[in-house]
């Protein structure tokens, strides 16, 4: 346990001095921010207010203010949870400078296990993205308050915490894979900007899941990402969302909440939120197995 928690330590400390590592964690959030601000953020809202002001007797400033926010909080639940693909990413980082300097080699001589070694990788990218997804939340969620979101409620708050820790183990385990794959930096800089790019269409922030053709709506719930970002969404959403559609019939807001991926259906059957946490955990236990097996395969390929 000694050996495990001083190489975890190891690898976060690495993690955590490089501060262009720790900039490009946040690279992703950056991007769906400026284009929310900037591109997306108005679409929405205009839509919801189109879809308000079908009905009589509604006040339509009101209407687009909530819009705003519920549109505020909805992207800010969908950044918490692909923060955790990218800081995963990022630590793995240290993992790949090792196998490259040659410090790994170095690493599995000393008299420590390689599942140890494995472990304190892993363990390393869970904890920063934990870190670094609760800081996201607490960011996010007073930027919000300041903009009118009420506060969110202690039970909230760690119900919140635990969704960060499912999501961040899922993405350790399966970025772990993905950087056990990657034997060079070029490689794995070259799949970071994939991953980058992709997590934000995966989970369904900067196009809706409603939009998207139905081939790769299934596509999209073949990946981890839309059932973390759905998730977080029907959380942080909650409140606002029944205020902005107060008034407003069960059917449409059940459309509404579908059409942006807060409300999921796999097989024409509702996704429920014990079922999305039962898909996350089996996609980071797959991957875990998957870890397993390249460690044993890496025995050969490391040395």
């Amino acid at each position: 346990m000694r050996q495990f928690l001083v190489f975890t330590r190891r690898n976060l400390r690495i993690y955590f001095r490089d501060k262009g590592a720790v900039f490009f964690s946040f690279l992703s959030m950056l991007i769906i921010i400026g284009l929310m601000v900037f591109f997306i953020a108005d679409a929405h809202v205009d839509s919801i207010t189109q879809l308000l002001g079908a009905f009589e007797g509604r006040d339509p400033d009101m209407d687009k203010k909530n819009a705003e926010l519920l549109i505020l909080s909805w992207t800010c639940a969908g950044i918490i949870s692909i923060n955790a693909a990218t800081v995963t990413l990022a630590v793995y980082t240290v993992m790949i400078k090792d196998r490259v300097q040659g410090k790994l080699s170095s690493i599995y001589t000393a008299p420590v296990s390689r599942t140890v070694i494995t472990l304190g990788y892993v363990a390393a990218a869970w904890v920063a993205s934990l870190i670094m997804c609760t800081l996201t939340l607490f960011i996010t969620e007073l930027y919000g308050v300041t903009k009118g979101l009420d506060a969110l409620s202690l039970p909230v708050h760690l119900k919140l915490f635990g969704m960060i820790m499912v999501n961040s183990f899922v993405y350790a385990a399966i970025m772990y894979v993905m950087a056990a794959l990657a034997k060079t930096e070029g490689a794995w800089s070259g799949l970071g900007t994939i991953v980058g790019t992709l997590i934000g269409f995966l989970g369904g922030i900067y196009i809706p899941l409603g939009t998207l053709s139905q081939t790769i709506a299934r596509i999209t719930k073949c990946t981890p990402a839309i059932y973390g970002t759905a998730m977080f969404r029907s959380v942080m959403s909650k409140d606002i969302l029944e205020k902005t559609f107060d008034g407003v019939p069960d059917d449409v807001v059940e459309s509404y909440r579908k059409m942006m991926g807060i409300d999921l259906e796999l097989f024409d059957k509702a996704v429920s939120e014990g079922m999305q946490w039962t898909v996350l955990i089996a996609f980071g236990a797959v991957f875990m197995v998957l870890g397993v097996l390249l460690l044993k395969y890496g025995k050969k390929t490391d040395r």
